[in-house]
């Protein structure tokens, strides 16, 4: 990971309370997986930072070693990695994304 793509990485997280690693944005979501952990989030009424990996690279690569989690989208809250795409679906239907970022 380059310097630059982790300062992004830890930038995001500690200066958020919710952070959204995904493909595309939340109005233009580029995958299926990003598209649902944004309506997720959008039903809990979170609000969220995003970072778009598809705009960088070593971003895209960068977040799957920081967090040693395979795939994206990655959801961070209060600083912790959460999970992707599964697990957000997961805490939405108990309830429990609501609690999270609540």
């Amino acid at each position: 990971m380059t310097p630059e793509a982790k300062q992004t990485i830890e930038d995001t997280i500690k200066n958020n309370k919710i952070a959204l690693f995904m493909k595309g944005t939340p109005d233009f979501p580029q995958c299926g997986f990003s598209a649902h952990v944004v309506g997720c989030l959008k039903q809990v009424n979170a609000e969220f930072a995003h970072v778009n990996v598809l705009a960088d690279q070593n971003v895209r690569e960068g977040i799957k070693e920081f967090s040693n989690w395979p795939t994206i989208p990655q959801v961070y809250v209060g600083g912790e990695f959460v999970g992707g795409c599964d697990i957000v679906n997961d805490l939405y239907e108990s309830g429990e994304l609501a609690k999270l970022v609540g």
